[in-house]
């Protein structure tokens, strides 16, 4: 009989977050109801108008996912068989995947040393003649460096596509991800920062040909109806998406300042709890506003999946996003990388663990969370007392980085 706790706190919650705004969800959903439209409808327009507002972009194009949003943006750039895609090894495999449904080959880059974000000193050197567009993608709600990054493409003439589906409200330098470079790419998965009530995406730019490209693209290369010029998708936002959409968009900056409240909420615990001698906490850049769309530690020691297993058996919910960087994926085989080639992806990919985060999640939560992380370190620093090892009593400089898992990544 599996164990149930009264007091477990979840990786994250949609009940309290939908509740909160139930009234407003069901009012939308009894105005499209009554109006009929289902596809591309007013919800739909206006949606695009005050995303294209909110991220200070001339225009944007509300698709069924952030995957669509990445292949329309290549695809409306002109990415194709035989170019390549130059992206991050440690994210989510969208990227990837919509440049190879191209037929374009991607290309893979290491991430910062103390983050991460695509290093951009790394990129140079993945670049080739065949390179058709960079896509930079901002993960956990960090911004990347982007400036070097718009250098590197304009000096070889590269269009760059803004990877922001964890990032919405993020800025940089004072101004949103996702309005920097040729293309934006956002995800309304029901879990991201702003969410709908199933897969909804959306492209931002302020190029209007890239626009009318991408427009007529998500209708099947329509335009107008029944009129064809080219082959397309079926990739819309629908109307009670898009409804749900805009009822959250007015609740997003609360939202974002509550995830920011919890991120120094769990900054300020686990420093006084003394663990940031075995946890990495998330970097804070100077240059933008982070809107931890995940709360991202690194666990050193190598422990990072016993202490998840142990904060499981307490109720505690964690993540770890990615066990597997991109590089070394099986369907990537082919592209011919190997074991040790983007080292900070692969430890990042060992050492990973996100906390629970959600705008509705209370300080005596998050107080659990770090009293049951620091229980599992006493008892292990205990116990390694006791069998005379001092692994885990060494400072993080002598430890060094943890070694990767045995398995797929060590085979």
């Amino acid at each position: 009989m599996e164990q149930t706790f009264p007091d477990a706190v979840p990786q994250f919650d949609l009940r309290d977050h939908c509740r909160a705004i139930r009234s407003e969800l069901l009012a939308a959903f009894g105005e499209v109801l009554d109006a009929g439209q289902f596809i591309l409808g007013p919800n739909v327009s206006a949606f695009e108008e005050e995303m294209a507002a909110y991220l200070g972009v001339a225009h944007t194009v509300a698709v069924n996912s952030g995957t669509d949003a990445l292949i329309l943006a290549l695809r409306g750039l002109g990415v194709g068989a035989g170019d390549e895609v130059v992206t991050s090894a440690f994210t989510f495999v969208s990227p990837a995947e919509a440049a190879s449904l191209l037929g374009a080959r991607p290309v893979f880059v290491d991430i910062e040393a103390d983050g991460f974000n695509l290093d951009p000193g790394r990129l140079e050197a993945a670049l080739s003649p065949r390179t058709r567009a960079i896509v930079v993608v901002h993960l956990f709600g960090q911004a990347a460096d982007l400036e070097p990054v718009l250098e590197m493409a304009r000096l070889h003439g590269i269009a760059v596509v803004e990877d922001a589906c964890q990032a919405i409200g993020a800025d940089y330098r004072g101004r949103k991800v996702a309005a920097w470079g040729s293309a934006g790419c956002l995800s309304f998965f029901p879990t991201k920062n702003l969410g709908a009530l199933g897969d909804g995406g959306l492209l931002s730019t302020s190029d209007p040909a890239l626009a009318s490209r991408v427009r007529a693209l998500r209708v099947h290369g329509s335009g107008p109806k029944y009129h064809h010029r080219m082959t397309g998708y079926n990739s819309r936002l629908d109307e009670l998406q898009a409804a749900v959409l805009r009822v959250k968009l007015k609740h997003l900056e609360g939202w974002i300042a509550r995830r920011i409240e919890i991120a120094k909420g769990y900054d300020e615990r686990l420093r006084a709890a003394g663990l940031t001698e075995w946890l990495i906490l998330p970097a804070h850049r100077t240059y933008g506003r982070h809107v931890f769309h995940q709360y991202a530690l690194r666990v050193l020691s190598g422990v990072r999946d016993a202490l998840r297993e142990h904060l499981a058996k307490k109720g505690i919910g964690t993540a770890v996003y990615y066990p597997v960087p991109l590089h070394l994926q099986e369907v990537y085989r082919g592209l011919g990388y190997r074991l040790g080639d983007l080292p900070r992806a692969e430890r990042a990919a060992a050492e990973v663990l996100c906390l629970p985060m959600f705008p509705e999640l209370r300080p005596e939560q998050q107080d659990r969370v770090v009293e049951e992380i620091a229980g599992f370190f006493k008892t292990r620093r205990e116990g390694s007392r006791h069998s005379g090892s001092c692994y885990l009593q060494q400072p993080r400089e002598a430890r060094g980085q943890s070694a990767l898992p045995r398995g797929p990544l060590g085979a």
